[in-house]
């Protein structure tokens, strides 16, 4: 009966004083003391999921009117590289396979009656690992039915976890390691780590001398050159199933335990193919102390640099970079205006975007101002 009780208490807590609640049952007035009761209320609460809603969180989520409140997103990043990433399907089931030329035959001058060696040019096999992103949602259909709009408030709810997807791909697509994480897909940071490797060329270090560092980034998009990528059969994009109604198990609680819950997955399968390193260009080890201290980076001439590295015009090219060296660009680019920075704004699709030369600017939360020192 006392676990009766404090379930009913727990309940009408969210209407009266839990310091010292009376509760109305069959018409009777039961006096019910928190203190008295809180051991119980310890070991109940522990037997809840951290995973699903609870009512505390959801009451929070309601106007004195009793309807959805608008959630101030504070959480909110600006990771404009998912509005310009280009996406193809792969080849495999798995992720995608590119044949790269790696040599050119011989060729030779010959005079009459001279013959000429035989040769050919060689390729190699490059493999894109795909990988899966997905995350669930169950909330009990009591907690979801004290809203006097449960569909918005399954709305509002939605919103955040298409915010923390959108947060983690865009971080993978520059710091995810397959090699070290296998469930994530290799991004640019490890394919770009050493200005002494393969394409070393494609990494221009800015002469940071400390760990707290930062990276921007020139990347052309394009279909033979880089993208993203989503495994053959599959979509693009983000996937959303509502399952409506269930009954899901409780893992936490009583063995077996079960309830009607609202269930919802987001599920986004995509990776990294980069079929051309040449078209991405990092410049890294840009000192953030030194740039928030006043110390002259010249960075305009970095990106100039790094522009002239790109072969061709081949593909979309952008640029990338967090907030921190995108306001120092713009510092910097102020003092040299008399020598010409070549930062101006443009209008594309109703929206100002801050460009250098022909190449936009996008803003990248999920980059790091925290980067080790690349070699």
């Amino acid at each position: 009966m006392r676990y009766l009780l404090l379930m009913l208490a727990i309940v009408a807590s969210w209407t009266v004083d839990l310091s010292a609640a009376s509760i109305l049952i069959s018409q009777h007035v039961v006096s019910w003391s928190w203190h008295d009761a809180l051991p119980y209320v310890l070991v109940f609460g522990a037997a809840l999921g951290t995973g699903n809603l609870t009512l505390a969180e959801m009451a929070k989520r309601k106007d004195p009117s009793g309807k959805t409140s608008v959630i101030v997103e504070m959480l909110q990043q600006s990771n404009e590289i998912l509005d310009d990433m280009t996406w193809q399907e792969g080849n495999l089931e798995t992720g995608n396979r590119t044949s790269v030329r790696t040599s050119l035959p011989t060729v030779s001058w010959r005079m009459t009656n001279q013959g000429v060696v035989p040769s050919k040019s060689t390729t190699a096999q490059v493999d894109d690992q795909a990988a899966m992103l997905e995350a669930w949602s169950e909330v009990d259909l009591e907690v979801i039915g004290i809203h006097a709009d449960p569909a918005a408030a399954r709305a509002s709810e939605g919103r955040a976890f298409i915010e923390a997807m959108n947060q983690e791909m865009a971080q993978t697509i520059f710091y995810g390691n397959g090699g070290l994480d296998p469930e994530e897909f290799t991004g640019l940071a490890p394919r770009y780590s050493s200005s002494l490797g393969t394409n070393g060329s494609n990494v221009i270090k800015a002469g940071g001398v400390d760990v707290d560092n930062a990276s921007a980034w020139l990347v052309a998009w394009g279909d033979e050159t880089i993208g993203g990528l989503f495994p053959k059969g599959s979509m693009a994009g983000l996937k959303h199933n509502d399952y409506g109604e269930v009954t899901v198990e409780m893992i936490a609680g009583l063995p077996g335990a079960r309830m009607r819950a609202m269930q919802e997955r987001w599920q986004w399968k995509a990776g990294l193919m980069v079929k051309d390193w040449r078209y991405t260009v990092r410049v890294c080890n840009l000192d953030v102390s030194l740039m928030n201290g006043g110390v002259t980076i010249d960075i305009i001439a970095l990106m100039e640099q790094a522009e002239e590295t790109i072969p061709n015009r081949l593909g979309k090219t952008v640029w990338y970079m967090n907030r921190t060296t995108r306001r120092y660009l713009r510092k910097f680019a102020r003092t040299q205006v008399g020598l010409g920075g070549g930062l101006n704004y443009e209008n594309l699709f109703g929206k100002r975007i801050l460009h250098f030369g022909e190449t936009p600017i996008r803003t990248v939360d999920a980059l790091l101002i925290t980067e080790a020192l690349v070699p």
